[in-house]
């Protein structure tokens, strides 16, 4: 089974294109922390290459940016092509099926996209700003759990199995 689950925030803004038949597709990449920290106490990041097709595509380009938190289900494809010098490249990346938008309404309210709408809308007039300061984020060094409750301590003889 080829099935992958990717939380994490886009690196830079998606760059939507269409096909010669006209097909959306929506290219993006997503940094996702790794679960383990290093020596130093500090966690690594994955940069994960996504592609979106059709309908979500425009959808992404529209209402996500830089530094958007999404969640993107799909499933890993490797393909290989020969480059303009001759010599012949490899890609890895995650087909996107599915893409939800993981961040606050206020987070992504005053950000305006400069992509055409996929209906053939336009793109944000003269007098409209693109605004181009960086998203707050959340620290994710403290644990969001910390005011949950106790701690609950089980032991083999507390499981039915």
């Amino acid at each position: 089974m080829n099935k992958v689950l990717l939380v994490g925030r886009l690196t830079r803004d998606p760059e939507l294109r269409t096909t010669q038949s006209g097909i959306a597709v929506a290219r993006f990449t997503i940094a996702v922390s790794q679960n383990f920290t290093n020596r130093n106490g500090e966690r690594g990041t994955d940069f994960i290459n996504c592609v979106v097709w059709e309908r979500q595509a425009a959808n992404i380009a529209k209402y996500c940016h830089k530094g958007s938190l999404v969640s993107a289900e799909g499933r890993i494809s490797t393909r290989s092509y020969d480059a303009q010098d001759g010599t012949k490249r490899y890609v890895t990346e995650v087909v996107c099926e599915n893409v939800n938008f993981l961040s606050t309404k206020s987070e992504n309210s005053n950000y305006t996209p400069d992509v055409p709408d996929y209906a053939g809308g336009s793109t944000p007039s003269a007098g409209e700003s693109v605004p181009t300061e960086p998203m707050e984020t959340a620290d994710l060094s403290e644990d969001p759990f910390k005011s949950f409750g106790e701690e609950i301590t089980l032991t083999s003889d507390d499981l039915p199995f």
